[in-house]
């Protein structure tokens, strides 16, 4: 990139991801929470194309550790009006929940009698 009124060529890139962010947004595509940014074509797929999509663009299916991060998803399901798949698996011990690497979950913010795996967790 060449020098220009915007002054060097990191100050460039942080422009113009600026407004690219700045349309995303507009067009209700990004938000964030606790410094990530969770994003969405709005499109529906299933939860293998979901995971796959998101490793393409360089990132991974939501998982919110925070209730921030719960809302920036509640954000998105809100918005279009659908349900939203998280990285998260039913474990081997029934009714009980992990990440898809195993891990254990560090944050949970279930209804009451949930996840029953319905789809009203």
């Amino acid at each position: 990139l060449a020098s220009d009124e915007h002054g060097d060529p990191i100050h460039q890139l942080e422009y113009r991801i600026s407004r690219l962010e700045g349309v995303l947004r507009l067009n209700k595509m990004i938000t964030e929470s606790g410094g990530k940014i969770f994003a969405t074509n709005g499109k529906k797929a299933d939860f293998d194309a979901t995971v796959e999509k998101c490793k393409e663009a360089g990132g991974s299916i939501a998982t919110p550790n925070s209730p921030g991060e719960n809302d920036a998803i509640l954000y998105f399901v809100k918005y279009f009006n659908t349900y939203a798949y998280l990285g998260i698996k039913q474990s081997l011990i029934p009714g009980r929940f992990q990440l898809l690497n195993g891990a254990q979950l560090g944050y949970t913010n279930w209804y009451s009698n949930e996840p029953s795996g319905k789809g009203e967790e």
